[in-house]
């Protein structure tokens, strides 16, 4: 998630560890001790020695159709670290183990995340135009620093985050998901990811970053493309970068309350061009993961059965399915990349300096050793890799849950009768390095009227929680559910299309519940208080 940058090496370009480094001029029998497999016996030849053995491709129809078996393939086949092929042909590590992805994510000493160690830029084989170079051409930002320059960029980017109004954001979350299910909820039937997946994360952030009138499809469509390596990936980034650019500029002329202020004016003293990349970076890393995260979330609940008995019987909460589902279907299913700054081992592999590695979340969360039982239950626990870990953790995590967890709500409770409106098997992916992203979420409901989110949030609005449910649709039931049930604006009382009288977003089957018991309006005022009003 880099934009080319003056400071890249060319071919003859310096690449040595610096001096001191604990790795530096090491061995792999040396630092054989020092890798959590241990055992010289086990290491096999090195990246060079396999790279012309017809090694597994990250890319492509097998990566991209089923990236979960090709993890195991390679599991199979290679042990906990796996050499692949990256696009273009370009030999790397894939890390499959749990626990040698936390050895390597949290040692930056002997895996270091400055990419201008990686020998495939000085040798040609990774060129400037890569696809995947808006992910690992160097930025003089955290996420390709170590040490000082890493604690002090890092402690930017933390420092302005804890600054964020979680209550306030969670309001935002809620009136923009009830924005978007607005401009469905009449027809019966949507495109959850395209109509709300999608959109939701990248309206939140941009209110977050400080320019919501920059919100728009063609950000969404950019942020989406520029880490695929597709052949249009570095058009993407372009488009981003000058429109966060644009943003830096407003704001050291006119500051406000937002993120990209509190860049410009933190102690840290960044750059124009570092707030820039740092904004790319905190809107990519949020956007992507969240869409995703909200989109398999979405999935789960209405196809996998524990998820409906578990949430339609009260046993599990929404923040513990979207727990459930960082570990089945993370939002990132890797995180290119590492890279070693001498000679070592991992996982019986012999790792030489420069050799690129890649995180591989998705597969050491099914690592059979720390989850023998696939279907056991992960309530409770979050050691898990979705967001990475070791200094580079990602630090805003907390604001893609709360996105996820609240927008859902949102949703299920303005059309707790949704329902997929085709077989899971006809749900088409789309994969990625980095992603698999489900193209399409098709479901109906019953036809409901929009509600006014043009004021502040109101309590009216709220539907007592147990009253959604999630069923699967049955054979012998009609996919197109009646549009009879939606009050024309007359019936309604007013002329105003969009409005509701005297009990707005209240269809009317449930007004009779709004007086309610004692005991459902103390559950409406807890509801009130989840979602930040």
């Amino acid at each position: 998630m880099t934009t080319p940058h003056p400071h890249r090496p060319g071919p003859d370009g310096p690449m040595a560890p610096p001096p001191g480094c604990p790795a530096h001029g090491m061995t792999a029998g040396q630092l054989d001790s020092h890798g959590p497999s241990g055992g010289q016996d086990t290491i096999g030849p090195t990246l060079d020695g396999l790279a012309a053995s017809g090694l597994r491709r990250l890319y492509g129809p097998e990566a991209e159709n089923d990236p979960m078996g090709l993890y195991e393939k390679l599991r199979a086949e290679h042990g906990s670290v796996a050499p692949v092929l990256l696009h273009g042909d370009v030999p790397a590590w894939l890390v499959l183990g749990h626990s040698d992805n936390l050895h390597m994510t949290r040692t930056p000493s002997q895996f270091s995340r400055d990419s201008r160690r990686w020998r495939a830029l000085h040798d040609g084989t990774a060129p400037p135009d890569h696809p995947l170079a808006p992910i690992f051409t160097w930025q003089p930002i955290c996420v390709f620093a170590d040490g000082a320059d890493h604690e002090r960029l890092r402690g930017a980017v933390t420092d302005s985050i804890a600054r964020i109004d979680h209550r306030g954001v969670r309001r935002y979350i809620n009136r923009y998901s009830n924005r978007l299910v607005n401009e469905f909820c009449r027809d019966g039937r949507a495109d959850l990811v395209s109509r709300f997946a999608e959109h939701l994360p990248m309206m939140v952030m941009a209110q977050i970053l400080g320019m919501p009138e920059e919100y728009n499809d063609r950000l969404v469509q950019a942020a989406r493309d520029m880490i695929k390596g597709t052949a249009t990936a570095n058009e993407s980034n372009t488009y981003v970068m000058t429109t966060l650019t644009r943003l830096v500029k407003r704001r050291r002329i006119a500051p406000e309350e937002d993120f990209a202020t509190w860049l410009t004016e933190h102690p840290a003293g960044l750059t124009d061009d570092e707030v820039s990349q740092h904004l790319r970076l905190v809107l990519i890393a949020a956007y992507e993961t969240t869409a995703n995260l909200i989109a398999n979330v979405l999935r789960m609940v209405l196809t996998d059965p524990r998820f409906r008995a578990q949430l339609s019987g009260g046993h599990m909460t929404l923040p513990e399915a979207v727990e459930q589902t960082l570990w089945d279907e993370p939002p990132f299913t890797t995180i290119f990349g590492r890279w070693a700054v001498g000679d070592t081992e991992l996982g019986g592999r012999r790792i030489k300096a420069g050799d690129a590695l890649v995180v591989g979340i998705a597969a050491a969360n099914v690592d059979p050793v720390v989850r023998p039982d696939l279907n056991a239950s992960m309530q409770g626990n979050r050691a898990h890799l979705a967001f990475s870990g070791g200094p580079h953790e990602c630090p805003g995590q907390d604001i893609g849950r709360a996105i996820a967890d609240t927008g859902i709500d949102a949703l299920l409770l303005r059309l707790p009768d949704v329902q997929l409106a085709v077989d899971e098997h006809e749900l088409r992916y789309e994969g990625a390095l980095m992603s698999r992203q489900l193209l399409e979420l098709p479901v109906t409901f019953a036809p409901r009227p929009p509600q006014d989110v043009t004021g502040p949030p109101s309590a009216s609005a709220a539907v007592p929680r147990p009253q959604w449910q999630v069923e699967s649709p049955r054979p012998d039931v009609v996919r197109s559910p009646s549009r009879a049930a939606v009050p024309s604006s007359a019936e309604a009382g007013t002329g105003v299309p969009g409005t509701v009288p005297e009990a707005t977003g209240v269809i009317p089957e449930q007004r009779a519940e709004r007086a309610g018991s004692a005991p459902r309006r103390a559950w409406r005022a807890l509801a009130r208080w989840w979602r930040g009003h």
